[in-house]
């Protein structure tokens, strides 16, 4: 069925959390074109139609932002977890939007972290049909051919695969590569090389999709630009996103 569920949208036109909205709804608070709902999960569309909560019609969607973080190691990528200690909502000094981050890197991985208001956007970008690539930059121990994840490896959760790998690069007992992975489940890359006998000593995300940090600092954020954005729209909606980079001419591991 189209539209959105209404207790998701009521949240993301900032009049309650989530959880809220439901209560609202159950308690016959929320009137959809002039018609009390109070069936949880009702799908509305907020543009073609009229939703009032207490009589009063909901505010317009506030402005989309997107912002990239450069994300240093030791945060953990939540909004809100009393027993997580550094959170990477706690790098975002001066936004005053409420953003959710777009995915995960875990509290020792570092790099491209999107955050949006947007969460059609979100949604978008981390559905494995879309086919957004993530690119990182892996060091690791250990005597194995990286090249080998292109054809995939067994994970405790199902198979895995890299859509390509390159710049393999030995020296100084450690293993240098680069790795673009569509989807992104937990720990992935790190389970990846490990299912192949390797140890990831250095992880960082180089681009999500066409963004990238560029020289951002470590720890800072920006605002994406519209040039950005729209790059970024176009790669959820077409799938792919393959990050611009001149030295993608090498050799691709297929």
């Amino acid at each position: 069925m189209p539209g959105e569920r209404l207790q998701k949208v009521l949240a993301a036109r900032g009049v309650a959390s989530r959880r809220q909205a439901e209560r609202w709804i159950e308690q016959g608070r929320v009137r959809v074109d002039g018609r009390v709902v109070t069936r949880l999960g009702t799908r509305v569309d907020p543009e073609a139609q009229v939703i009032e909560v207490d009589g009063r019609p909901l505010p317009p969607p506030p402005p989309r932002v997107v912002v990239v973080l450069r994300k240093p190691p030791g945060y953990v990528t939540t909004v809100q977890d009393p027993h997580a200690g550094a959170t990477v909502m706690d790098l975002l000094a001066g936004l005053s939007e409420r953003v959710m981050p777009v995915g995960r890197l875990d509290r020792d991985t570092r790099g491209v972290l999107l955050f949006t208001n947007d969460g059609g956007l979100a949604h978008r970008l981390l559905h494995p049909s879309r086919g957004v690539e993530k690119v990182y930059r892996v060091s690791a121990r250990g005597r194995f051919d990286p090249r080998r994840l292109v054809s995939g490896v067994r994970l405790d959760d199902g198979p895995a695969a890299a859509v390509r790998v390159w710049e393999v690069d030995r020296s100084g007992g450690m293993v240098r590569f680069s790795l673009a992975l569509h989807g992104g489940r937990k720990r992935q890359v790190r389970r990846m090389v490990q299912a192949l006998g390797g140890r990831v000593v250095d992880l960082e995300r180089v681009a999500f999709g066409p963004i990238r940090a560029g020289d951002l600092p470590e720890g800072r954020w920006r605002h994406l630009t519209p040039d950005e954005i729209q790059a970024l729209e176009q790669a959820a909606g077409r799938g792919g996103g393959r990050p611009e980079d001149p030295r993608q001419d090498a050799p691709w591991t297929t």
